[in-house]
């Protein structure tokens, strides 16, 4: 950092002050001056301080390093390779030549800064010479001040300009670094759902979705994270140009907890402290105390319409007590209306209960029941696992795992289990159907339909099973046969029995016995050959066998399970009524779980096998066997 030749003491090995001395935490080493990184603050302080004082000073100075030792304040100390701070302060320490001292002019403090007037200097000639004009030193100018208080904030740049310029005038020098203070604890919202918002709802391709309000009910998850807290965070020192610390004001905290109300609470983890939802609902907030609250689902008495709420997308149980317009969607879990319904009512789960009536709207369910106290009327009606209970279906499209009806006219329904009370000009289709009456309605037939399971596949993989098995049957009894035939041979017979009787002890022969028993055993060693091919061979027929009679067992359990058991019983003919078969694939997807289009395609379109036309009387069929009643 010097900026002109000074006198300096030659290069000195390294060398470490007095151990007892302020100064025993610096180190002048070839490659430049050193402070000890387990010491930094005022430790090193006092080291430099006792340098300066001891008319010494640092040439080559890192100011920045040196206010990073001092103050920890500035940009962080490079790192060494042993992983410790690497505080290198100047390049090395030399005496303040004294004729140079006179050079340097006093410094005006006022306020948070120092002032320093520049102008030209001479250094006092030798031998009765003329005064020499001179430059002032940048690292002399820091020992300087640091001697007339100016420990902190000298302006590098600016001093080492105004040298350069060579320039009289007045310019600041030091200044005093304001402490930055710090934040007290504030309480931030980390969710975008948790304010009512009725302005239209943005959809993914940046469009405006004008039938659904951006967010009229507020809901939450369960573990949603709806609040945050920002503890409070301590300011930076700042420090004035004598080096005395300004500690900044202590920020607040506050109690994140009387936020917390039913549903809701505090859950500290590693990456802050959260307000959390502890179930799943909607969501309150106290504009007086602020208090968050979960509750259990919405109640509504306003309707759902274009002007009170637009389309509703909920994630909770919502309970209506007004009307739902035609055309509004309500999508949700366990969704209750007690006024009449002209929309449609879209759940994931949970019950969709209308106290009233369905008219020309939809109800679906993904998971769950769905039950109409008033009449369905023209309306669409289908879960995917549950029950739909009606009381009077008029023009419906259903569909589900089972349906109850008490009475239903003109609608096509499909089913796993179906039980109707009465039924007029319906078209049916179940695995299990109980109706009590059937009837013709004006210009549409009666159909019912059973379903049943195709096992063509399966059916023709048991013949291949069952066919193989016949031939290794066939081939187990042959080499029974042949077994039989050379075991019968009177020296096998004879042999294998004195075999026996050895193996087993009862007989001990003497050593003339044992030749000839050898020798009975050469005559028949081609038979016993044969034996043990054939035997081998049947062991493995017969293990083959086994095998497949397991397979075989197999799939005719699955095609029990496939097929299952498919009944049809129709207590009383009041008209003209069709029962037939239809087919369905029990590997494909789910016969119901079809659109309503294709529903009314397949059951009006007199497909599958017809079982039974009748007028009177009763009927039933079960899986093939059936049973008319006149």
């Amino acid at each position: 950092m010097s900026d002109t030749a000074v006198a300096t003491s030659p290069a000195a090995p390294v060398t470490r002050f007095a151990s007892t001395g302020p100064e025993h935490c610096i180190e002048r080493r070839p490659d430049g001056v050193f402070a000890d990184p387990a010491v930094l603050g005022t430790t090193v302080l006092a080291a430099v301080d006792s340098v300066l004082r001891s008319g010494r000073y640092f040439i080559g100075l890192n100011y920045p390093v040196l206010l990073k030792a001092l103050f920890d304040t500035g940009p962080a100390l490079p790192l060494g390779a042993d992983g410790l701070p690497l505080v290198r302060l100047a390049d090395d320490i030399v005496p303040f030549n004294l004729q140079r001292r006179p050079l340097y002019r006093a410094v005006r403090i006022a306020g948070a800064e120092a002032e320093y007037v520049f102008e030209q200097v001479h250094l006092a000639g030798t031998d009765g010479q003329p005064e020499v004009p001179v430059r002032l030193d940048l690292d002399e100018f820091v020992a300087d001040m640091w001697l007339k208080g100016i420990r902190f904030g000298i302006d590098i740049a600016a001093v080492r300009g105004a040298i350069a310029s060579g320039n009289a005038g007045r310019i600041v020098v030091a200044r005093r670094l304001e402490p930055v203070p710090g934040e007290d604890a504030s309480v931030i919202e980390v969710s975008e759902d948790i304010h009512r918002s009725n302005a239209p709802r943005q959809l993914a391709n940046g469009k405006l979705d004008l039938m659904s309000f951006q967010n009229r009910f507020p809901q939450v998850k369960a573990g949603a994270r709806l609040l945050q807290k920002l503890p409070p965070r301590v300011g930076t020192a700042g420090f004035e140009i004598s080096g005395m610390r300004i500690e900044p004001a202590a920020p607040r905290d506050l109690d994140f907890a009387a936020y917390a109300g039913a549903g809701a609470a505090i859950d500290r983890t590693r990456d802050g402290e959260y307000l959390v939802a502890t179930r799943t609902g909607f969501l309150n907030v106290d504009g007086k105390t602020r208090q968050v609250s979960i509750g259990d689902k919405i109640v509504s008495h306003d309707g759902v319409s274009a002007r009170t709420t637009g389309n509703l997308q909920l994630t909770g149980d919502y309970e209506e007590f007004g009307e739902v317009q035609e055309k509004r969607v309500i999508e949700g879990t366990s969704i209750t209306v007690h006024g009449d319904v002209y929309g449609e009512l879209v759940s994931r789960g949970g019950t969709v209960r209308l106290r009233a009536n369905l008219v020309g709207g939809r109800a679906h369910n993904k998971a769950g029941d769905i039950v109409v106290d008033g009449v369905a009327s023209s309306a669409l009606i289908a879960t995917l696992a549950g029950t739909v209970t009606l009381q009077r279906a008029e023009n419906c499209v259903i569909s589900a795992t089972r349906v109850r009806i008490e009475h239903a006219v003109n609608c096509e329904i499909i089913a796993d289990e179906l039980n109707i009370g009465r039924a007029e000009g319906c078209a049916l289709a179940a695995r299990n159907i109980r109706i009590d009456a059937t009837t013709p309605w004006r210009d549409s037939e009666m159909l019912v339909y059973a379903m049943v399971a195709d096992c063509g596949r399966i059916d023709e993989v048991l013949g291949q099973v069952r066919a193989r098995l016949a031939q290794i049957a066939a081939v187990v009894n042959h080499h029974k046969t042949e077994l039989a035939q050379l075991c019968a041979r009177a020296e096998v017979r004879k042999y294998l029995e004195i075999a026996g009787k050895v193996r087993s002890g009862e007989m001990v022969l003497s050593p003339a016995q044992n030749a000839q028993f050898r020798q009975m055993g050469q005559v028949v060693a081609p038979d016993l050959q044969k034996i043990g091919e054939v035997s081998n061979a049947r062991k493995a027929a017969e293990a083959e066998q086994t095998e497949g009679q397991a397979l075989l067992a197999r799939f005719e359990a699955q095609r029990a399970e496939r097929a299952g058991f498919t009944r049809v019983h129709i207590g009383h003919l009041a008209g003209d009524t069709q029962v037939r078969t239809l087919s369905y694939d029990p590997d494909g997807a789910c016969f119901y779980h079809l659109a309503p289009r294709d529903i009314k395609a397949h059951l009006r379109g007199a497909e599958g096998t017809r079982l039974y036309a009748g007028a009177t009387g009763g009927y039933q069929w079960n899986n093939g066997e059936a049973v008319a009643a006149s």
